[in-house]
């Protein structure tokens, strides 16, 4: 593991900082981790979980069978789940080599990586509007045009990725690969996290449900988000961000808490 960037020799900067980690539990053992690294006691407070789609993946599949046969020229991935699920659905098989790749953000561009698919195309900023944007237009073509674009993606986005490709001359398919739901974390967990000194949000979905579960006067005082989708809600949802990841990664978020912290 590496060590934490930019906070000088003190080997435990969290310690004696309670954190609440709000990520579905499947995923929140390397942000766990991190954080315990750092010295901070962890709530888990797992306030969503993940879910096939209502169809059980159906979509998904019929469009990984058509990704393998070269059906797309790009495939736009805006999180690690949606990485994790296509790899599933393509269960080893290859891809054409003139297929390109295209997600947000480090924690997706790593899920592509690890499946097998570096991406071709990541934008600094890990926002959906940012990727739509490094998009090269399509010479000559209109909205719906002949380059085909695969977007499989969470039954609610945030941002438009899919208008933006439109607009730009693309034809998008749009695949729903899991759903998130509402977690149900425990009494014990929720009653630590109304008592805790800092909560971390990775995604906007964290944030409503967390304010949904607690209100807002019962979330922590310290908020670090992982980016600026996810502290546009925080806002939205009446919460002050203490803190945004300069790299929308966990390695990012656990440095932006320890910034903010002054540790």
């Amino acid at each position: 593991m590496t060590p934490l960037r930019g906070v000088g020799a003190a080997p435990f900067p969290l310690a004696g900082t309670t954190v609440v980690v709000t990520r579905a539990r499947a995923q929140a053992a390397t942000l766990v981790a991190r954080l315990e690294v750092a010295g901070a006691t962890v709530v888990e407070l797992p306030v969503i979980a993940l879910a096939d789609p209502s169809d059980g993946g159906a979509a998904l599949r019929g469009a990984a069978d058509a990704l393998v046969v070269g059906a797309y020229d790009w495939v736009a991935l805006t999180s690690a789940n949606g990485a994790a699920r296509l790899a599933a659905a393509l269960a080893g098989r290859p891809v054409p080599a003139t297929t390109r790749w295209a997600a947000v953000g480090v924690a997706t561009a790593r899920a592509l990586a690890a499946a097998g698919h570096p991406p071709d195309l990541v934008p600094g900023d890990a926002e959906a509007a940012a990727l739509a944007g490094a998009f090269p237009p399509v010479p000559g073509s209109s909205a719906g045009g002949s380059c085909r674009v695969l977007f499989p993606r969470a039954e609610t986005v945030h941002g438009n990725l899919a208008g933006g490709l439109r607009a730009k001359g693309y034809r998008v398919d749009e695949v729903v690969a899991y759903r998130t739901v509402a977690g149900r974390p425990d009494a014990t967990a929720v009653a630590a996290a109304r008592r805790a000194d800092a909560v971390v949000f990775t995604s906007s979905s964290t944030v409503e449900r967390t304010v949904a579960l607690l209100g807002p006067d019962g979330v922590p005082p310290v908020v670090a988000s992982i980016g600026p989708a996810t502290s546009a809600t925080a806002r939205r949802a009446g919460l002050a961000v203490s803190a945004e990841a300069a790299e929308h990664s966990v390695d990012g978020l656990v440095d932006a808490l320890v910034a903010a912290l002054g540790r």
